[in-house]
Order: structure tokens, then sequence, then C-alpha cells
């Protein structure tokens, strides 16, 4: 996979990406980041990559031209995506998308943001990470590096880890435990400490469930609510639970 991202600050994205797992796969050759900084493509000798808005008001935005050239002479790889609060909403099934392709590219706006014409002439969709507002899309940036690289097939240890945690299945993740067994008269499920291999993954299953009732309800609903199979597992594992209205 080969990733471009287009930042005036290449240090933020190229540090994140030196440490664990992710610095791992690239090393691997798994997947590739070549990073662009639009100052390298400006014209003036401030290398000047911002100007004030037509009709007024704060801030700045990011010029065209740099940007443009900058697209022209490297050819990053399709699609072009913005990282903006008006893009589509970065959750797993966008990042299941992304992991099948051979590449993409992101661009990181700062300031106000970038001259539309960027977004209307080189940009495929744009992606959000929030109904917040960033300094710039670095970190929007590294979120969906992260999220998508992960599900390449070889970058993660364990096969089985990205596909058996919160969101994979529509579920949050069900609860962990590690030894010791009991701490500070802390104890952890009998069932998990019983060798019963398919008592615990109905029980993970049911604790899963639960969960995401209890923490969000709007993933149950978005699965269709509760089939009886799932009312059943619950009151197996003696879960009681209402659905949020």
């Amino acid at each position: 996979m080969q990733i471009a991202v287009i930042s005036l600050f290449r240090e933020m994205i190229d540090g994140y990406l030196s440490v664990s797992v992710l610095s791992k796969a690239r090393e691997r050759g798994i997947f590739s980041v070549d990073i662009y900084d639009p100052r390298d493509y400006t014209t003036d000798v401030h290398r000047t990559v911002d100007d004030a808005p037509f009709g007024g008001g704060p801030g700045m935005v990011m010029m065209c031209q740099p940007v443009f050239d900058l697209v022209a002479e490297c050819n990053p790889p399709k699609p072009m995506i913005a990282l903006s609060p008006g893009g589509r909403r970065l959750d797993h099934s966008l990042a299941v998308e992304l992991s099948a392709l051979d590449g993409f590219t992101l661009l990181c706006g700062r300031y106000e943001g970038l001259d539309q014409r960027i977004i209307d002439q080189l940009v495929d969709f744009e992606v959000s990470v929030g109904d917040y507002v960033l300094a710039g899309g670095e970190l929007a940036a590294l979120s969906v590096i992260e999220s998508t690289v992960r599900l390449v097939p070889g970058v993660l240890g364990n096969a089985k880890s990205s596909s058996d945690e919160s969101f994979a299945d529509g579920l949050l993740e069900y609860p962990h435990y590690t030894r010791p067994a009991s701490f500070m008269g802390l104890g952890v499920p009998e069932v998990l400490v019983s060798g019963n291999h398919a008592l615990i993954a109905e029980w993970r299953k049911a604790a899963a469930l639960y969960r995401t009732l209890v923490n969000r309800p709007d993933l149950i609903k978005a699965r269709g609510g509760l089939s009886e199979a799932d009312e059943r597992i619950l009151a197996k594992h003696g879960y009681s639970y209402k659905v949020s209205e």
C-alpha cells in the first residue's frame, strides 16, 4: 500500500509513524508513506503557502498554487482525500474500504482551511474524524493511516486481532483480563479460567452485547436491535439490560 501525505509539518507525520507496530510494518515494506510539503513548491523567497481570505474575515487560507504544483509534479496516489470537518465520518467501515486500496493521498489543511478550488479540482472526497475542530489535518491523517493500515494483512502480529475487536462486527469489544487472577480481592469472571472455550466465546459475545447496550446503544440500533439469539445469550450469562430509546 502506497500512502502520500501532503502536510506543512512533515515531522508530525514521520515521528508518529517511526514507532510501534506501524514502524515495523513500514520497515517490512507492507506499506509506504511519502510526505510532501507544499512549501517546497512555492514560487517566492518567503515560501508563502497562505494568504488572507477574499471577502475579509479572520485567519489565513492555504493557497492553490503550491498544492496544484505539488500534485502536478509528484502525482501522488489516488484517491485524494482532504481532512475536513465536513467530510464523511471516519469509522471502521471506511477504514475497511481504504485498507482494500493500493494507496491513497491525505491532504492536511491548516489555518482556516484550503482554498475551495483545491477541493473542487483535486480532491476526490473529504473525511472527518469527528464534530470538533483541530488546528490542522495531521492528527486526523494519522488516525486514518493507523485505522486503515492495521487492517492490512501482515501488519498486526496476530491476524485475528483486527477481526476480534470493537466495531469489527458492529459491537464494542468484550472486557479483557490478565494475570493475576485475583488482585486486591478483585477476581476475574470464572468462565475465563474454566478452560471451556465454547463457553468463553459465548460469554464474550454476551459481554460485548451488554457493553454496547450500556455505552453505545446507537450501534445496537444500527444492527436492527437485539435478535432473539442475542436476548437468550444475555439472559444465560446474567446480564440485565434495557434498550435505550
